[in-house]
């Protein structure tokens, strides 16, 4: 009978006796289980900060509950039978019961991570000194800690009045205080997150073990005998203590992740006033960071870096996917990059003339001249200039443009890259003639990019590289790029058509007796999909030759960055298969496909 609680997952609520049968009702049965599902789902996305996390909420959660619950038996609200325990007690509490605390935080933990993954939560944090909708967020605030500081003080009332309230009291009293505190650090972040972040992954886990409560109790588990319990049912067989005991305590586990990624925003979001960040922050910076006060807060970069993290969102569903996976600071300025990459482009292609066109790209190369400038004044300089000549909507992306760790080369060829689509003209010129004008336009407008996302992540990473090394990891990563952009070309090819654009080489259409006319007037010809297919062997063969280079990668991009590109090259394995579906004229890879494919990059260690 010694083994009867390790073999049931919790008895708390025993007001004062519980009697014991022998069930299969257990850990092993009932929290072990989902334990192993969500850790081997989880595993490919774990990173060291994700387990520093888990544990940190342990620690918490054990050293927080560990008084309360031993108060409780102290005074005989709940008892454990001695012949239902394995022996080892600490304050009076079974093992089994500690066990629980960590197994119930651990896999709401999970759940929580899971949910939010692709959460860019810095996004959701807000200076409160100005604005109707921060006026709204400081109202919500002060009536959530109002509300709670009410039910503390409910909590008190029942346990001052003792007798069939005392338990829920206890309850309230024990876990008001921490929810409060929690609410009143991070109530941004609880206020701004979607729901899937939040509610759910109270719900799942508060559903499941109510589920699993009932069984126990309804087998004669343990009976809950009354005296500081209301005998309020919220269904036949549980509790309303219990039932509210497990609400409030993974409300607490999320609470306090939630207020954990709000730090990390803090630090994460404003190198103004974190010039440093170390990969696992101390308890002590986080803290540090939760008390900066809001008004500190650079609006101004919020709002830039969510109009980068919904470009990228509505632009790229594969570099969307690929950005959950990289962290910090890295992340961020990997989703400015891409934004300023996007909007530039978009500037010479959605000009209205080639007139137009053509005064972008020179404004585009004045303010790269600007950037890389010597004057003392040049952030200023730089701003004025984005502010008079850009149009409102590129601003932040330009502003926030990091060019302070990236190499002048890769961006000014990246806006020379522009200047062939421009040789596309009405008068029937088709600049890529051969396969070498093409790896060069290759090189230009992709490569350039694959480029200076590997100077980021060299620049981000605290492993030693020699300059050599980092060298030809980067030279691997330009002609990766030329490898995707020759997947989109091939992707592309009716879209560019409608365009009045041919990129194939003029003369791989002379080899099968076509012309670029022909293309405009027919983008799905059995001689252009032959082309498309050799354009997707020349990708593939160069994807084969420079993907090793990714495995060279700093150990923390080295997943990410090989989700990036495997995402993107499915789009060519889709293409080569002929089974695809059609969004807007262009191949698509479907949802799940996508997440099998990331799924496979991350499980590469």
């Amino acid at each position: 009978m010694g083994w009867d609680y390790a073999l049931v997952y919790d008895t708390q609520a025993s007001s004062t006796t519980s009697t014991w049968t022998d069930t299969p009702c257990s850990h092993l049965h009932y929290n072990l289980p989902p334990a192993l599902l969500l850790t081997i789902a989880y595993y490919p996305l774990c990173t060291k900060i994700d387990i520093y996390k888990i544990i940190f909420l342990i620690l918490i959660a054990v050293v927080s509950t560990t008084p309360w619950d031993s108060y409780l038996i102290h005074r005989r609200i709940w008892t454990y039978p001695p012949n239902a325990i394995v022996g080892p007690t600490l304050f009076k509490i079974p093992a089994e019961e500690i066990f629980f605390f960590v197994i119930q935080t651990y896999n709401t933990s999970i759940l929580y991570l899971l949910a939010s993954k692709p959460t860019l939560h810095t996004i959701y944090l807000s200076n409160e000194s100005s604005s109707h909708r921060n006026r709204k967020l400081r109202t919500r605030r002060w009536l959530g800690i109002s509300l709670l500081i009410a039910l503390i003080l409910f909590g008190i009332g029942l346990v001052i009045r003792g007798a069939e309230g005392l338990y829920l009291g206890l309850i309230i009293v024990w876990a008001g205080p921490f929810i409060l505190l929690l609410w009143s650090l991070s109530y941004q972040l609880l206020l701004g997150l979607p729901q899937s972040n939040t509610v759910l992954p109270i719900l799942l886990p508060t559903f499941y073990l109510w589920a699993v409560d009932t069984i126990a109790l309804r087998r004669g588990t343990w009976v809950i005998e009354s005296g500081t319990k209301l005998s309020v049912h919220l269904w036949a067989g549980l509790d309303l203590e219990e039932a509210f005991f497990f609400v409030v305590t993974n409300t607490l586990i999320v609470f306090g992740l939630v207020a954990f990624d709000n730090a990390v925003a803090i630090l994460d979001a404003f190198p103004d006033l974190f010039s440093t960040v170390p990969p696992l922050p101390s308890p002590l910076l986080l803290v540090k960071a939760l008390f900066v006060s809001t008004t500190r807060y650079d609006q101004n970069r919020i709002m830039g870096l969510e109009e980068a993290f919904r470009r990228l969102w509505r632009k790229s569903r594969s570099f969307y996917l690929a950005s959950g996976f990289f962290q910090g600071r890295l992340r961020l300025d990997l989703i400015i990059l891409y934004s300023f990459c996007r909007v530039a482009d978009d500037l010479v292609d959605e000009a209205s003339s080639g007139v137009e066109a053509r005064h972008w790209i020179s404004k585009l190369t004045e303010f790269l001249d600007i950037c890389y400038a010597t004057h003392p004044d040049k952030l200023q300089r730089r701003s004025d200039f984005i502010t008079h000549t850009f149009p409102a909507k590129t601003h932040s992306s330009l502003l926030l443009l990091p060019t302070e760790l990236l190499s002048p080369t890769p961006l000014y060829d990246l806006v020379k890259g522009f200047e062939t689509d421009l040789a596309f003209s009405s008068d029937a010129t088709f600049p890529i003639q051969d396969e070498q004008t093409l790896q060069i336009y290759g090189s230009r407008v992709a490569g350039t990019v694959a480029e200076l996302c590997l100077e980021l992540a060299f620049y981000h990473s605290r492993e030693q590289t020699t300059d050599e090394q980092r060298r030809k990891i980067i030279q691997s990563g330009g002609w990766m790029g030329i490898a995707l952009q020759y997947v989109n070309i091939s992707r592309d090819i009716a879209v560019d058509a409608k365009n009045g654009r041919v990129y194939l080489p003029t003369n791989w259409l002379v080899s099968v007796d076509l012309r670029a006319e022909d293309v405009l007037q027919d983008p799905i010809g059995s001689g252009v999909e032959a082309l498309r297919q050799q354009l997707l062997d020349k990708a593939m063969g160069i994807y084969n030759e420079a993907k090793s280079a990714i495995e060279r990668l700093p150990s923390e991009s080295r997943a990410p960055m090989r989700v990036a590109v495997e995402s993107y090259v499915e789009i060519g394995r889709v293409l080569q298969e002929g089974r695809y579906k059609l969004k807007v004229g262009r191949a698509t890879v479907p949802k799940v496909r996508r997440l099998r494919v990331a799924w496979a990059a991350l499980r590469k260690r």
